[in-house]
Parts: C-alpha cells; sequence; structure tokens
C-alpha cells in the first residue's frame, strides 16, 4: 500500500514538473516577443532621441508612478497568496488573490483614463492632430499605444487567470497539497510586473 503511495506522489511531483516546466518555456515566448519590442523601441529611440523627448513630455509620469507601485504591491499579494495556499489558509488566499485583481483593475483604470486623455488632446493614431506630428514622434506614440495595449491585455488574461484560481481554492481543487497552478499564475503576473518595470522609464523618464 505504502509503495502505491510512494509511486502516486511521485507521479504527482513529476506531473508539477511538467507543468511548471510548460508556464517557463510559455513566459519565454513572452519574454522574446517584448523583448524584440524593445529592441525595435531602442532602434528609433536612436534614431529620435529629441522626438521621443518630446513624446514622453505628453505622458503624465505621475499615473505612471502610481501604476507600478500597484503592480509591484500585486505582486506581492499574489506572492503571499501562495505562502497562505502552502499553509492551508484558503479564506487568506482568496482574500489575498481578490486584492491582487482589484490592484490589476486599478492598474487598467488609470491606464484607460490616461489613454483617454491622449485621445482627447488628439494623440492617437489615426487622428487628425496626431497626422501633423514629426515622424519620431508619430513612432513614439504608436510604439507607446502597442507596448502598453499590449501589456493592459496581459493585465486582464492575468486577472482572469488568477480569478478562476481563486474559485479552485473556494471548490477546494487548488489546495495545500495541490497548489501548481497558483505558482503558475503568480510566475506569469511576476512577468507582467517585470515588464512594466521596463515599459515604464521607457516612455516615462526618457530624458
Amino acid at each position: 500500500m505504502s509503495s502505491e503511495a510512494g509511486t502516486h506522489s511521485h507521479l504527482f511531483h513529476r506531473d508539477d514538473y511538467g507543468k511548471k516546466m510548460g508556464m517557463w518555456l510559455f513566459l519565454f515566448t513572452e519574454v522574446l516577443l517584448f523583448g524584440g519590442l524593445f529592441i525595435v523601441y531602442a532602434v528609433y529611440r536612436f534614431k529620435n532621441h529629441d522626438a521621443f523627448h518630446e513624446g514622453s513630455a505628453e505622458l503624465n509620469m505621475v499615473v505612471g508612478a502610481i501604476n507600478t507601485v500597484i503592480l509591484l504591491t500585486s505582486s506581492l499579494t499574489v506572492a503571499l497568496s501562495i505562502t497562505a495556499v502552502q499553509l492551508g489558509n484558503r479564506k487568506k488566499a482568496i482574500d489575498l488573490i481578490m486584492i491582487t485583481i482589484a490592484l490589476a483593475f486599478a492598474f487598467l483604470v488609470n491606464k484607460y483614463f490616461e489613454w483617454y486623455g491622449k485621445y482627447e488632446h488628439g494623440l492617437f493614431p489615426g487622428m487628425e492632430h496626431f497626422q501633423q506630428l514629426s515622424k519620431g514622434e508619430s513612432q513614439f506614440f504608436h510604439l507607446y499605444f502597442f507596448m502598453t495595449g499590449l501589456h493592459a491585455i496581459h493585465v486582464i488574461v492575468g486577472g482572469i487567470f488568477l480569478l478562476v484560481i481563486a474559485l479552485g481554492i473556494k471548490k477546494g481543487t487548488v489546495n495545500q497539497g495541490n497548489y501548481i497552478y497558483l505558482e503558475n499564475a503568480g510566475l506569469y503576473w511576476h512577468l507582467v510586473d517585470v515588464i512594466w518595470i521596463y515599459l515604464f522609464p521607457l516612455f516615462y523618464l526618457i530624458i
């Protein structure tokens, strides 16, 4: 009997290892995606440094800094939720995940109003005022909207992922002995935060 239990445990941990490796491989493709975009950004910024500086001056550094603090805090709460599950505290884990989701929502709300402000000033691609910008500035805003928009999509996906995990904890399918999906969700969320840590200085702190 104990031999069967040991075999089952071995297979369980091997399955967890496969899931973790699968997540790391997925995250690697995400790094390649954003890494390529960062290279494109670097090339255009090198060619149009002054124009990129002027474009950056149109962004609200305070809002960007607030969003940075929000995401860094959310990384802490998602890490604490993993610890709570490991300790068998389901309620605390769910509460921490919901706080993480609320922080993600706050980030997206701030980003919406920031984007809307640019739209109101005609700085959205395709608008009449946008067509009058210099080539360098238009490149800056094209990259800004595309890269921050892609990041926002990742925030939404991460929030949905965490919500599903919270439901799993409530149902008991994610628990003290089986929390690999929460760990993977945490890894994904940390990547989302790291990407923003790069985006913030690249777009908001150009000198």
